[in-house]
């Protein structure tokens, strides 16, 4: 598995915890050391299911200042993904992969789900 994070944040911080609580084995990936590129992102974004607005940092000062919620709608999806991979703060996160799932944010029923499946 695969765990992003921000180590500051504090959403971050409980699902790391809850992740060494399940005694999970990850590679811990600093999401602003290590930025996702934009290959990355868009691979994770097709796995997920998920609308691309739930890989962005929405409520992220970054966000903000960029004015991004009315630019987004404008922007192709290609734009969005380079636009991520260029700061680890636009990102949503934590941000856990396990083979071909993906999952933003941290809800413990979820994670739980995710540690639970075979292998």
């Amino acid at each position: 598995m695969l765990f992003l994070e921000y180590p500051k944040c504090s959403t971050c911080k409980k699902a790391k915890n809850f992740l060494d609580s399940k005694g999970a084995d990850y590679e811990d990936r600093h999401i602003v050391e290590n930025n996702p590129t934009a290959e990355e992102l868009k691979q994770w974004h097709v796995m997920s299911g998920l609308d691309i607005k739930k890989f962005f940092n929405t409520s992220g000062m970054l966000y903000k200042s960029m004015n991004l919620k009315d630019k987004l709608p404008e922007m192709s999806l290609e734009e969005k993904y380079q636009l991520l991979a260029t700061d680890g703060m636009l990102v949503k996160r934590p941000i856990i992969i396990k083979r071909d799932k993906v999952l933003t944010g941290f809800k413990e029923a979820e994670w739980a789900e995710l540690l639970n499946e075979e292998n």
